[in-house]
């Protein structure tokens, strides 16, 4: 099967079609700028992990925080990158349906799918986060290495901010998919 040659096939947002909504541009630029800020993670990452490699293989030692760290920073990047992808648009889709969809009915297929399956799953995760979260700091919680990385509570707090600044990014979507139907009808 052949991918028709227009750009029909393409969401929305793809097509450079997006309406201007103050509210949601703050917090893609936000999202944007908080990503911008965390993509570092990754060069402090690769820093760490030639670390790791030249104690290991070149001097015979290693070190279990230098390890952990790059559990830490790798979790970090990708969770915080999730809400990176979704404000630029750079996250994988499923566009079997949409690509069959008139700008309209996909503009509702979206909003369909963050009310449906997008904030419900948000919500599970963030609300089930917090206790995780306060458990693991009332207990100060470290790692089960005797020489790892101490205030394992950090990295668990990592996933309700993830999510918070996930749910906002996918608000934004919401805004702009309602905005643009509005506006068309």
């Amino acid at each position: 099967m052949t991918l028709p040659e227009s750009t029909s096939h393409l969401p929305i947002h793809d097509q450079g079609k997006e309406p201007k909504v103050p509210l949601a541009d703050w917090i893609d630029g936000l999202v944007r700028a908080v990503g911008g800020v965390l993509c570092w993670l990754n060069a402090l990452l690769i820093i760490v992990i030639i670390v790791q490699v030249v104690l290991r293989y070149g001097f015979g030692t290693g070190d279990p925080k230098f390890e952990e760290l790059q559990w830490h920073l790798y979790a970090a990047a990708v969770m915080f990158g999730l809400s990176y992808a979704q404000v630029t648009d750079s996250h994988i889709r499923v566009d079997i349906v949409a690509m069959r969809l008139s700008p309209t009915a996909l503009r509702i297929w979206e909003i369909f799918g963050i009310l449906v399956f997008v904030l419900p799953f948000i919500y599970v995760v963030f609300y089930h986060s917090l206790d995780f979260v306060a458990e693991s700091w009332r207990l100060n919680e470290r790692s089960d290495a005797p020489t790892g990385l101490p205030w394992r509570w950090a990295i668990k707090a990592v996933i309700p901010l993830s999510f918070g600044l996930l749910a906002l990014a996918i608000f934004s979507r919401l805004i702009r998919d309602f905005v643009a139907l509005v506006r068309k009808g």
